[in-house]
């Protein structure tokens, strides 16, 4: 058995300082903010340990990769004592294009502006405030190395919903959270958050591939979101699931109550903030046309196994077969120009497109643009 070396004790931080660590992140503008201590998370590290044995993890690292350091703040700060918690939210209302007569593609809203940028400025401010009171202080931010929604509840900012995030009271779940390690002792025990999510199941009941097997459970080997993020062959299994998406799903949060009274609050000109990104569709054919370079350079916040653009063609493939137009020229044109192409994995799933727009046989095609006909195996 490892024995932990005994640290110095130091003394706590007063409730004013707390406060003002607590207050340089709201005033950075996250959204809530809280603290909690840095004791290893047994729990949870059993808990990811049993789903990662079961195969439910599907190839997924992050917090699986390593549960023994994602659930001990120690791993990351060998003096750590305190978690601080921030959250940055991205809510925004969906607006579809108008007046387009091509497919477009969904993105996840997290994903559509520098939304953890955001995230690791506030957690940076309060990490500064710390260092200023002779702390060291660590930030961790869209990170493997923590559970950062255990800290998150732990810190008492929120409840556990049945989709697995974590729900705020009043704001749902439309945010990124991070967290700053820190030697500095905080005694200051947070209340949970009560359960807010009752009887209701919708997110159970919403997701289309039913990835969600029990409340709080998630088998990745369904999860969309993952599956979109995942290398090689896309399950044919739910290819007609994944609808227009091509990055992240939002449908276990979409069907949110308290994520719809959000949306609802933010029409009115409610202060919650409301990011003003773009919105979360894209033009498939455009994005589906550019050659390497560009395509990683438009997707540079999007975590693609490799950077390989393959992975985003694939999922665009899949897009433009269940746009339903196997009327329109420049759609038959592109998915006809990758089933012929060297790509194996591209041609596979350009057929399968062809096949959902009900085109039997391809007998020409243009040449695929850029980079997109070189072979990858």
């Amino acid at each position: 058995m490892v024995r932990r070396r005994s640290l110095p004790s130091r003394p706590a931080l007063t409730a004013d300082e707390r406060e003002q660590v607590l207050r340089a992140g709201r005033e950075a503008g996250l959204a809530a903010v809280g603290s909690c201590s840095a004791r290893p998370w047994t729990g949870p590290r059993a808990v990811l340990e049993r789903r990662r044995d079961a195969g439910m993890a599907a190839g997924m690292a992050f917090t699986y990769k390593n549960p023994a350091r994602s659930t001990d703040p120690s791993r990351i700060l060998r003096s750590a004592a305190s978690i601080v918690v921030g959250v940055h939210g991205y809510s925004q209302t969906v607006v579809a294009p108008d007046g387009v007569d091509r497919p477009t593609a969904r993105i996840a809203r997290y994903a559509t502006a520098d939304h953890y940028g955001r995230l690791a400025a506030g957690l940076e401010a309060m990490a500064g405030e710390l260092r200023s009171l002779g702390h060291r202080a660590v930030v961790m931010a869209d990170d493997n190395s923590l559970v950062d929604r255990e800290a998150a509840w732990r810190a008492g900012v929120g409840w556990y919903g049945k989709n697995s995030l974590l729900l705020l009271p009043g704001r749902g779940s439309w945010f990124v959270l991070g967290s700053v390690i820190t030697d500095a002792v905080i005694t200051h025990v947070p209340s949970p958050e009560p359960d807010g999510c009752g009887t209701c199941t919708r997110c159970l009941d919403g997701c289309p591939t039913g990835a969600i097997v029990a409340p709080g459970v998630v088998d990745a080997r369904r999860c969309l979101a993952w599956l979109l993020q995942a290398p090689g062959e896309f399950p044919p299994a739910y290819r007609t699931a994944l609808g227009d998406r091509i990055y992240g799903c939002d449908d276990c949060q979409e069907v949110c109550p308290p994520n719809r009274t959000v949306e609802l609050r933010s029409r009115r000109g409610d202060p919650w903030p409301v990011e003003a990104d773009p919105g979360p569709t894209i033009d498939a054919l455009e994005l589906l046309a550019l050659d390497d370079a560009a395509l990683l350079e438009r997707c540079s916040r999007w975590y693609l196994p490799d950077r390989d653009p393959a992975v985003v063609r694939r999922n665009l493939l899949i897009v433009l077969g269940n746009s339903g137009r196997g009327d329109h020229a420049d759609v038959v044109a592109a998915v006809s120009a990758y089933a012929l192409g060297p790509d194996p994995l591209l041609a596979e799933h350009a057929r399968w497109a062809l096949d959902r727009l009900g085109i039997s046989s391809v007998s020409a095609a243009a040449p695929v643009s850029g980079d997109a006909g070189v072979d990858r195996r």
